[in-house]
């Protein structure tokens, strides 16, 4: 009983010492030997710096202009009279906000699942043998060569038959089963870290949800970062499935209600891009809350270490 402190500051020394090794990357430097190598990355890096920010730009400025200024020429990026005209009519038509409170409760919980459920595979495939476990993890990630639309019918079917069609509960089962990629990413993760520190656990007499919650988890936070973005994401923008399943117009996710929205005002693109606005606030949200693990955690798990 008298080791026991001991081996608690033995897991934890362990456990903070392969934190801090593990946020030392290598940033790789350009060459200021070759000036023209500098400047030909830097003129690439603004082109398509330029091709990427200049229709979001236009897209903000067309949002905070009235309808008949829409197509003035030469185009202002500043408009001379901005208005929220546009804003306040896209929230408060067509049901607007419903659907993007059904898309943000959808979006959360996938995410929510999704990380729960990926990170328990990838620790379970990274840190034990058990039979079959190679030819499980590959089948998984063969599921990530077939295209999405090829499986509509078959995963049409079986939600038919288990009572997933047209409601939320369903959308968010069918989006959680789309996780290859994060059980992927997640078990390069966890296999980075060392063994040291779950021997550790274990001689403390941590057991396997110990070592994983308390111990494992909180080491690849950075990983679960990138991978909530990437679901968070993709359960927001997923228009196809969301078209197919849901028959009732009060469980409309906003990817489904924007396109309406766009065909009922296809001329007033004032109004249209200020939907779109609003549509992606809270991606940006999501990304500017976890962004600072994002690097780190896609080249974590990417990377056998």
């Amino acid at each position: 009983m008298q080791l026991r402190p001991k081996i608690l500051l033995t897991t934890a020394s362990l456990s903070n010492r392969w934190r801090m090794n593990y946020r030392k990357t290598d940033t790789p430097v350009i060459d200021r030997r070759h000036p023209l190598l500098v400047v030909a990355i830097y003129i690439i890096l603004l082109f398509w710096t330029v091709i990427s920010v200049v229709p979001l730009l236009y897209m903000v400025s067309t949002s905070f202009k009235a309808n008949q200024y829409v197509f003035e020429f030469p185009p202002k990026f500043i408009p001379e009279n901005p208005t929220t005209a546009n804003f306040e009519r896209a929230w408060n038509s067509e049901n607007f906000g419903l659907y993007f409170a059904n898309s943000l409760v959808v979006a959360v919980a996938t995410t929510i699942l999704i990380l729960v459920l990926s990170s328990m595979m990838a620790f379970a495939f990274a840190r034990y043998k058990f039979p079959g476990r190679s030819v499980l993890f590959y089948s998984i990630l063969g599921t990530m060569m077939v295209p999405g639309l090829v499986l509509i019918i078959p995963q049409f079917v079986m939600a038919k038959n288990l009572g997933l069609l047209n409601s939320l509960h369903g959308l968010v089962v069918a989006y959680s089963a789309n996780s290859a990629v994060n059980i992927f990413f997640l078990r390069g993760a966890f296999e980075e870290i060392p063994n040291d520190l779950q021997d550790a656990a274990a001689i403390d007499g941590a057991g396997i949800w110990s070592t994983f919650w308390r111990i494992m988890l909180p080491l690849v936070k950075p990983s679960l970062a990138a991978m909530a973005i990437f679901s968070f994401m993709g359960a927001w923008d997923e228009f196809t499935w969301a078209l197919t399943s849901i028959q009732d117009e009060k469980l409309r996710t906003l990817p489904v209600a924007l396109r309406l929205f766009q065909q009922s005002h296809g001329t007033q693109w004032g109004l249209v891009f200020a939907a779109s606005l609003i549509a992606i606030v809270p991606v940006i949200v999501v990304f500017l809350i976890f962004q600072r693990y994002f690097i780190q955690g896609v080249s974590a798990g990417a990377v056998k270490g």
